[in-house]
């Protein structure tokens, strides 16, 4: 357990870490800047529009508008169109243009502001998790200290380390290599890794990997892995592999894009030719084609499907859950399978202590074992040591102070306590017979998956503690209610030990425990169950976390504790750490995905009674663009019921 005492100087600690990492600046983005001009030209315009003053007024603002914000998907959607393929954004300028021509210029100019900024939002996406992904790399050193035959010491790039070296890691410092120590011992957290809610004891023989930090204790440490090959590298390299892999996402109406947009193109043209072939006349013919095209053009479907996913992610927001995009928020809806990581998502993330065993004979109560046990860790940082000091605070236990304080890494802490000598340590180093009655307390506490540390009084045990990761107060709620909204239930997948992995498993009620993974053996877990044909949610908090969630249909991540690389990499962040709401933004989404079906049904009669009232009759150009909106209006409001407070509790699951 390591001490403010033991913490290395300035000079000890070796070189400064490298310097944090930046975000891309959203205006640093020209898809933001082009987006950004177009919204505030249309505001601009619009008061003017809308107050009917000279068109010389407005409408140079509104052609700004087309310019700014459809330029970019109009050449996109032109160079995809010399690929042989019709993209939706090329439609969207075409009919933004085809409702100028026709005086429609509002209308036009809110469809390309709307398309524009979608474009922004992916692409500050994009680059905010390429930013996290960068950043992951400043958890490695840039420089190590490897150790000459003779003994000698030099700074090294870490990066240049080659298998067999032989590095020094004082206190304090990240670990610069994958490898095994050769000597000493410290307290290792390896979170970042293995999601381990408490430091690790490392001795000599034992693994430790690159970019975790050593409590305490020196280790000298044998390099077993080419930098470019460790676990920190790995990961970096598994969420980029994933985010290029992953199949691209869409909308349920963008999985029909291509063949609505190549038939409305393909009719458009012959409601155009055909009648021109017949002798019609050009202006009326050319006035019924674009009629057509605006009745039937995808806006209308498209901003039918908008409304239920957007006020969907309102209402998940106002709870505490940021849905990153509507095509996640729709993707929530289609999960059939979830796999929760256990530290920090189903726990707290903290150690607690949950047992007070006085031994008979020790003279002490609980509340005396505890001040003792206290008194003697209040100068240790190590996280064990906190959480014995908060429980007697949390007992408000006045513990006395403590003199000739000592820390030994992987043993424990010593102090003189009213004149007594208290050790504060693991059991495997403190007592010598298995049979003792200490020995066979702490070995029952960690059978139900605690931590057990052993007090001495004068060099006799005294009694046990029990430390544990805290359950969070929802997670067996939140377990059974995926497991009913999926049908099957959750998989536990995590870094921690399988002991106390099968011991919080059976409190939430899970059955399927993957124990002792590192992070791509998360991956693997996930495509496992994604080649079994499942859509998997995946839920997480730490950087070993990030490349499961990369690979997941979706992933959601803690927002409190979780890292940057899981924040930015998960498609959903659960902004207050409250595991009910999973269930119920997951129950939410099928609803939304409900009204997005029943809006497309009304959006395509409207377009099918009025396309043909356009083709068999006479339709006006001012009933037809009527009905169009009126039908945008329709299911926009339909869409809006999912804004209500009542349709967040309508989502919660009813568990019992």
């Amino acid at each position: 357990m390591s001490s403010v005492l033991d913490r290395p100087s300035a000079a000890a600690a070796g070189p400064r870490p490298a310097p944090p990492w930046r975000r891309t600046r959203i205006l640093a983005l020209p898809e933001a800047r082009w987006a950004l001009a177009a919204l505030v030209l249309f505001l601009a315009a619009l008061p003017l529009h809308l107050l009917d003053t000279p068109a010389w007024l407005w409408g140079p603002l509104f052609a700004a508008v087309y310019v700014t914000g459809g330029w970019e998907p109009g050449w996109e959607g032109l160079k995809a169109l010399k690929g042989k393929t019709l993209d939706v954004d090329l439609l969207m300028v075409v009919a933004a243009l085809g409702a100028a021509a026709i005086d429609q210029v509002l209308d036009g100019a809110l469809l390309i502001v709307i398309f524009a900024t979608s474009g922004a939002l992916e692409a500050v996406a994009t680059a905010r998790t390429a930013d996290s992904v960068r950043g992951l790399l400043d958890l490695a050193p840039e420089t190590a200290t490897r150790l000459a035959d003779d003994g000698t010491e030099e700074a090294v790039p870490a990066d240049s380390l080659a298998v067999g070296d032989v590095v020094l890691v004082r206190p304090g410092e990240r670990i610069g290599a994958d490898g095994r120590v050769l000597d000493g011992t410290g307290d290792v957290d390896q979170a970042t890794i293995t999601g381990e809610p408490l430091p690790v004891a490392k001795q000599p023989g034992d693994e430790v990997f690159a970019g975790t930090l050593n409590g305490s204790g020196a280790l000298r440490v044998k390099v077993e892995r080419d930098p470019s090959e460790s676990v920190i590298a790995r990961i970096v390299e598994m969420v980029e592999e994933a985010a290029e892999t992953k199949a691209p996402t869409q909308l349920f109406i963008e999985k029909v894009e291509q063949r609505y947009s190549l038939g409305m193109v393909a009719a458009t043209l012959l409601v155009f030719v055909i009648p021109l072939l017949m002798g019609s006349d050009p202006r009326s013919t050319l006035l019924r084609a674009m009629t057509f095209m605006i009745v039937a053009s995808p806006c209308a479907v498209v901003l039918a499907t908008m409304p239920p996913l957007l006020s969907a992610m309102a209402n998940a927001g106002r709870h505490g859950v940021l849905v990153k995009s509507a095509v996640v928020m729709e993707r929530l809806g289609q999960v059939d399978a979830v796999a929760l990581d256990k530290t920090g998502t189903l726990t707290e993330g903290t150690p607690h202590l949950t047992d007070l065993r006085p031994l008979d004979g020790s003279g002490l109560d609980e509340d005396g074992l505890l001040r003792l046990a206290a008194a003697a860790e209040h100068f240790s940082e190590h996280p064990l040591a906190r959480a014995v000091v908060d429980a007697a605070r949390a007992r408000d236990l006045d513990p006395p102070t403590a003199s000739d304080f000592s820390s030994a890494p992987g043993t424990g802490v010593t102090a003189t306590v009213d004149g007594r000598a208290v050790t504060v340590g693991s059991p495997a180093r403190l007592l010598d017979d298995p049979a003792h009655p200490a020995a066979v307390l702490a070995a029952a506490l960690e059978g139900e998956g605690r931590t057990a540390v052993v007090v001495t009084l004068d060099g006799r045990p005294a009694g046990v503690l029990g430390i544990a990761d805290r359950l969070r107060p929802e997670a067996a709620t939140a377990t059974r209610a995926l497991a009913e909204l999926t049908g099957r239930a959750p998989v536990l997948v995590t870094g921690d030990n399988p002991r106390a992995a099968a011991r919080l498993a059976a409190e939430v009620g899970i059955t399927d425990v993957r124990a002792g993974l590192l992070p791509q053996d998360k991956v693997d877990a996930v495509h496992e169950l994604r080649n079994g044909g499942a859509k998997v949610l995946v839920v997480g908090d730490g950087v070993n976390d990030a490349p499961a969630l990369a690979a997941a249909h979706t992933g959601i991540a803690m927002g409190r504790a979780g890292s940057d690389l899981a924040l930015e990499t998960a498609d959903a962040v659960v902004v207050r750490d409250e595991l009910a709401t999973i269930p119920t933004v997951v129950s939410l989404s099928r609803r939304a995905r409900s009204l997005v079906i029943q809006n497309l049904v009304v959006a395509g009669a409207f377009i099918a009674v009025l396309a043909v009232w356009d083709l068999a009759g006479t339709l006006p150009l001012p009933l037809g663009v009527a009905g169009h909106e009126g039908s945008t209006v329709l299911v926009g409001l339909n869409g809006l019921r999912l804004l209500a407070d009542g349709a967040w509790r309508r989502a919660h699951p009813d568990v019992r």
